[in-house]
């Protein structure tokens, strides 16, 4: 249930943007919300920054 308040909140941010904005405040807002949830993530130390590395260098596969 969280989950789904939660993708239902973005949404509902986004297409407030969308609306306001045009589809440059669109992108703009959805690429600001995915840059503050990546910095939620590492305040949280959730993010393995060696695992992030080795698959932005190839090393490793993502999936």
């Amino acid at each position: 249930m969280k989950t789904t308040l939660i993708g239902t909140l973005i949404g509902a941010i986004l297409a407030w943007a969308a609306l306001s904005y045009g589809f440059g405040g669109f992108l703009l807002m959805a690429v600001f919300m995915a840059i503050g949830a990546f910095a939620g993530k590492m305040a949280n130390s959730r993010v393995d920054f060696r695992a992030l590395r080795d698959v932005l260098t190839g090393r490793r596969s993502s999936s």
